[in-house]
């Protein structure tokens, strides 16, 4: 199961369409390609299908349409599997020291 969703991850395409998801959730594949313009339909299609297949992306039909959603669970069971194997607030203070070093000077943190 994992695998499936670490080769999902790996592609940064498809985590922008997982980002597009989280701002927006039940979009349709019109709406999606629209978004990546430098992607033909077909593969944005081929993405979500691979999402589809890791279990981060399930889809409904709403009358002639599909609608996409995000499905969080697989993200979880991972984040819970391998960050539940270290201490909760040093990985946070990690990840916030990570994104304070990577700001450019002179910028303030987001709110």
């Amino acid at each position: 199961m994992d695998d499936g969703v670490f080769k999902a991850l790996a592609d940064p395409t498809r985590r922008a369409l997982l980002d597009a998801l989280f701002a927006t959730d039940g979009q349709t594949l019109s709406s999606l390609t629209a978004r990546h313009p430098q992607l033909t339909r077909f593969g944005v299609m081929k993405h979500l299908r691979i999402l589809e297949d890791a279990g981060l992306v399930v889809t409904q039909r709403v009358g002639r349409e599909k609608r996409h959603f995000l499905n969080p669970v697989p993200i979880t069971a991972i984040a819970a599997r391998w960050v539940g194997k270290f201490s909760q607030p040093y990985a946070e203070a990690l990840v916030a020291l990570k994104a304070d070093l990577e700001r450019p000077s002179g910028t303030e943190p987001p709110p």
